[in-house]
């Protein structure tokens, strides 16, 4: 979209995922669900340079917040748009704090629990 006051192409970061969503990891074996979302990326520099420059993920994009699992553990993941598919086992996600945002899972989709909404 071009803005004609400033001349200027203004681009619009609109997520693919939701918050609820059970999603996985594209190369890693993980998956979780989406607790909060960022419209680009919102963490550190050093963290930003941990990540193997052949697999970086360019910042320009949704950043989503997951409740993550393996088959050994449960984390909390951030990871970029491109880098996530939806998760179509149906399986819900053991982490132990999606009862603190969630309630019933239906579809892929965990409803987000009323106290929890801004």
């Amino acid at each position: 979209m071009r803005s004609s006051c400033e001349g200027t192409i203004m681009t619009s970061n609109r997520a693919k995922f939701q918050l609820g969503q059970v999603v996985r990891h594209r190369f890693f074996p993980f998956r979780g669900v989406i607790f909060d979302v960022d419209p680009t990326f919102n963490n550190t520099e050093e963290w930003w340079e941990s990540i193997p420059e052949h697999m970086r993920p360019k910042k320009e994009q949704p950043f989503y917040h997951l409740l993550a699992e393996n088959e050994e553990t449960e984390y909390v993941a951030y990871v970029s748009e491109q880098n996530l598919l939806p998760d179509d086992t149906g399986e819900p996600v053991r982490h132990p704090q999606v009862p603190e945002f969630f309630g019933d899972l239906s579809e892929g989709t965990y409803e987000l629990l009323d106290k929890v909404r801004h």
